[in-house]
């Protein structure tokens, strides 16, 4: 991987043990998308592992979460993100978390449209956050083989935490940009991408 540029390796379905051997390897950050996974993985692997929550978090899944990951990248809504807040609050913690940004040809991807992003920063709504640090902008491009409009997708999620930045300046830590999968990190890495999500070629194919 080019300097600057992190892996999460995604775990999601694949068994301690070949965690494990990622971890024996040097792999510090693993990626869960459900939350009863992430929680039965967490106290069977070492401390020092970073887990970043990427999934579609449910609010009623979020309580157990807080204080137990590193980052969750898949903040999709307002609601959410106040939540998070509230809840890192009450537990006397700071959630790192990343805005999800739908731009992806399909329905069934989750995240912000950019114009709503661009209000969120516009109206400093980030200022009231008491407990939670937005630490960038996370998405994911179409599932299609044509690279034109993955590479665009790319492109336009990395102009969306560009412009974020551009109205809110004073923003800190705002410098993480995940995206890129198994099959198409090399294209995200190219549009900028600062956290590539892979679990197939780390883990091969789910093991249930």
């Amino acid at each position: 991987m080019p300097e600057g540029v992190e892996i999460v390796a995604v775990s999601k379905f694949h068994p301690v043990e070949q965690l494990m051997e990622a971890y024996n390897a040097g792999q510090r950050i693993f990626g869960e998308n459900r939350q009863q996974e992430l929680l039965a993985k967490i106290p069977q692997m070492p401390a020092d592992v970073r887990w970043h929550f990427i999934g579609h978090l449910q609010t009623n899944k979020v309580r157990p979460l807080i204080g137990k990951v590193a980052m969750i990248e898949s903040i999709d809504s307002q609601r959410l993100l106040d939540l998070i807040d509230h809840e890192s609050e009450k537990a006397g913690v700071v959630s790192r978390v990343l805005l999800q940004v739908h731009v992806a040809q399909e329905e069934t991807k989750f995240g912000f449209l950019p114009e709503e992003l661009y209000d969120f920063m516009r109206e400093r709504r980030f200022e009231a956050l008491k407990a939670t640090h937005i630490c960038g902008i996370m998405g994911m491009a179409t599932n299609t083989d044509d690279t034109e409009r993955v590479k665009a997708d790319f492109q336009a999620i990395a102009e969306c935490k560009r412009r974020c930045l551009e109205i809110a300046p004073d923003l800190e830590g705002f410098d993480v940009l995940s995206m890129g999968m198994s099959d198409d990190y090399p294209l995200a890495i190219a549009e900028g991408s600062t956290l590539v999500r892979i679990g197939t070629l780390i883990f091969g194919p789910r093991q249930y």
